[in-house]
């Protein structure tokens, strides 16, 4: 079978060829580059190709960020390594919560490992549903953009959390007692005492809780801590 390429397409302004740009560690033209960058339907560098990007879009390197930055990173400049790195504050997954649940687990697994891959925040968003793993400390999680949903709730997935408090949840974690709440089994404002503040499956776990009039939520807690959400539809 015959199949017809034009090569250059990628280069006419009125080329019709779709194409992901990778930019590697050597010069290249700057017409070229402003050409295939603006119709690249995915732009990534490739470890020092970053610096190359950086140092010909000076001035304006706002306009020019790569989607992707891949390698070893041992020929990506320092400073340019940075510059890079700040410009993320969070990674969002779309999809993932949805159908099968033992895929559904994998994302949570996958928020996991994710400690050890990225410093960057991740949450993943399907339909009515937002999941977030807290690390162990102090969280402050503001829920004032009026596109939360009635609901929301922690997980103590992976491990037990044996201490855990809250505000800005109609039914907190406290240092005297812990709430537990679920439709599923018909439970609601029941209050439990515990010396301990112990989360974990076989003892207690927060479901179906929702905000008081704070806007602001905030989670101690000293493991790791599945953080969920309703999202407005």
């Amino acid at each position: 079978m015959e199949r017809a390429f034009t090569p250059l397409d990628c280069l006419l302004p009125t080329g019709n060829l779709k194409f992901c740009l990778l930019i590697l560690n050597q010069s290249f033209d700057k017409g070229h580059f402003h050409c295939l960058w603006s119709k690249a339907a995915l732009r990534a560098c490739a470890d020092g190709g970053a610096n190359c990007l950086y140092h010909i879009t000076e001035g304006s390197q706002d306009s020019f960020l790569p989607d992707y930055i891949s390698g070893d990173f041992d020929s990506i400049q320092p400073e340019v390594k940075e510059y890079y790195k700040v410009k993320i504050d969070v990674i969002v997954a779309l999809g993932g919560l949805g159908g099968r649940f033992d895929q559904t687990m994998a994302s949570v697994e996958t928020l996991f490992l994710a400690r050890n891959i990225t410093p960057f925040p991740v949450i993943v968003i399907q339909e009515c549903s937002l999941i977030y793993l807290l690390q162990p400390g102090k969280h402050k999680l503001c829920v004032d953009t009026g596109l939360e949903g009635a609901w929301c709730g922690l997980i103590p997935i992976g491990n037990s959390c044996e201490s855990v408090t809250t505000t800005g949840l109609k039914w907190n974690l406290t240092v005297n007692r812990c709430h537990i709440t679920s439709h599923h089994m018909h439970q609601e404002k029941q209050l439990f005492p515990s010396t301990n503040q112990v989360l974990k499956f076989g003892t207690l776990v927060s479901t179906s809780n929702t905000y008081d009039d704070s806007k602001i939520v905030t989670v101690e807690t000293d493991k790791p801590l599945l953080w969920t959400m309703a999202i407005k539809r």
